[in-house]
């Protein structure tokens, strides 16, 4: 039923591997092209003297039953089970996360509270009629006052844009269903209540969410279906009538390579996925790519000289006197991660563009400054922080901004004219997907390529309530 070229894969991520994963046990040949050295994309694990560490914090859970299965089948015991705990530090003060109506108010103080609430009812009186942005999605449902305190200074962090130019979906995606009376409905009546709240408990492998990609990568080769090829530079898409016949790309020695192919699955960022095509798509097309735009990350990971830190996972850090935006404690999402006990590696996160000059400071500049950020937070004593690495992740976040929402229609009419090539995950679909959402969109990806099904891809994570959300009266997975 199939023809023996290979289905060419660029980018062996979580989306990546599961489309060779799949492809792998129906027997079709894949053949992997990954720019880096390793796998796992910005789901990758990262080491430095036996401390191991993610690039972000990856919690694994899903409403999506097949995602489920395949974590559980690969990582059998090893996928262990944690409390989710987290909160935000602001004005020198750590709120819990979520909010939780009445510590933030006692915090607030009597006159500031006030002037949230009245805030929240003028919002509701006089919202504004066309919800466009991230900043009027957010006051209409909880008012400027928490705004300004709890979304615009943390989101502009993350994202680098005023909140004002920021769309909408996003919000709405990440933040769905969660009101300012449902948080208050929940706290007075808590057992009585249907409220969308966030999970308070996750999956997570042993050795981070790497090794769950690993074991992915050496199932897909002892397939014998699998060709993998490491610091790959893909160059050009040929193509004609319609239908990519060929990729080329080039080795790390210098050696081009071109593979005649049967269909191309890609999860490499979107702007570039559109350059490649030879002969190049119109210029209107091109135009459109060049409005995609991403923003890049970089953590510092910490080696403290302490047995315990503070019990989260991961703090969201608002206060606009630190770079920092999240730290993430490692040691509490497994203990393994840390090989000595009587040591903490917490991760400062900083999200950035790499023009910015942050990006091209040297490692050991780099931490130094997190430490005397840390230091300032208040988490450390400065003797206690003994060492520290910098690891950077170019294109970690596709951006939800004007050009975005401009360029997708004509992007997706552009990909639609070709009838074997396929955008998946986070970056390929220029959408900021969770990994199971990636993985999803590689299966469905596979099953319009081998079954002849009619996926709308782009439909996953549109029409679902966002996943991490669950009523508060079922129990969480």
């Amino acid at each position: 039923m199939m023809d023996q070229k290979p289905v060419v894969i660029i980018g062996a991520g979580p989306a990546g591997l599961t489309a060779a994963s799949e492809l792998a046990a129906r027997g079709v040949p894949v053949v992997i092209l990954e720019k880096t050295d390793r796998v796992g994309g910005i789901a990758r694990t990262d080491e430095y003297k036996g401390y191991r560490f993610d690039i972000g914090g990856h919690r694994f859970f899903t409403r999506v039953p097949w995602v489920m299965e395949f974590w559980k089948r690969e990582m059998g015991d090893d996928f262990l089970r944690r409390p989710r705990q987290s909160h935000i530090y602001y004005r020198r003060e750590f709120y819990t996360y979520p909010i939780k109506p009445f510590e933030a108010l006692r915090k607030f103080g009597l006159k500031e509270s006030v002037a949230v609430i009245a805030s929240y009812l003028r919002a509701q009186v006089r919202r504004r009629p066309n919800e466009e942005t991230f900043e009027d999605y957010i006051i209409n449902h909880f008012g400027e006052r928490l705004f300004n305190h709890f979304f615009k200074s943390y989101t502009e962090k993350v994202w680098g844009i005023p909140t004002s130019e920021i769309r909408a979906a996003w919000a709405a995606q990440r933040i769905k269903g969660m009101t300012i009376w449902g948080m208050l409905r929940s706290a007075l009546f808590p057992s009585r209540n249907k409220f969308t709240s966030l999970i308070d408990q996750f999956y997570y492998p042993r050795l981070g969410p790497g090794q769950m990609w690993e074991r992915v990568r050496d199932r897909v080769l002892a397939s014998g279906r699998a060709t993998f090829y490491f610091n790959a530079t893909v160059i050009a898409l040929t193509h004609a009538d319609g239908v990519v016949q060929s990729v080329k790309f080039v080795t790390p020695r210098g050696d081009t390579h071109s593979i005649d192919c049967r269909a191309v699955i890609s999860s490499a960022p979107l702007r570039e996925l559109l350059h490649w095509f030879s002969p190049a798509l119109p210029g209107a097309t091109l135009a459109a790519a060049n409005g995609l735009h991403y923003r890049d990350f970089l953590v510092v990971a910490l080696i403290i000289d302490r047995v315990d830190m503070f019990p989260d996972n991961w703090i969201y850090i608002h206060d606009r006197d630190v770079r920092v935006g999240r730290i993430q404690n490692f040691k509490n999402w497994s203990p393994e991660l840390v090989p000595d006990a009587t040591k903490t590696c917490l991760g400062l996160e900083y999200f950035l563009f790499d023009t910015d000059r942050l990006w091209h400071m040297p490692d050991h500049e780099l931490v130094n400054m997190a430490a005397q950020e840390l230091v300032r937070i208040g988490l450390a004593k400065r003797r206690e922080i003994i060492d520290g690495c910098v690891v950077r992740m170019p294109k970690a976040y596709p951006t939800y901004d004007r050009d975005y929402e401009q360029a997708m229609p004509t992007i997706r009419e552009a990909l639609a004219q070709f009838q074997n090539v396929y955008p998946v995950g986070r970056n390929g679909m220029h959408k900021y997907n969770n990994q199971d959402h990636a993985m999803y969109t590689a299966k469905l990806s596979v099953e319009n390529l081998c079954d002849g099904a009619q996926h709308d891809i782009w439909d996953v994570n549109v029409e679902r309530v966002y996943h991490e959300e669950v009523d508060t009266r079922q129990q969480t997975q």
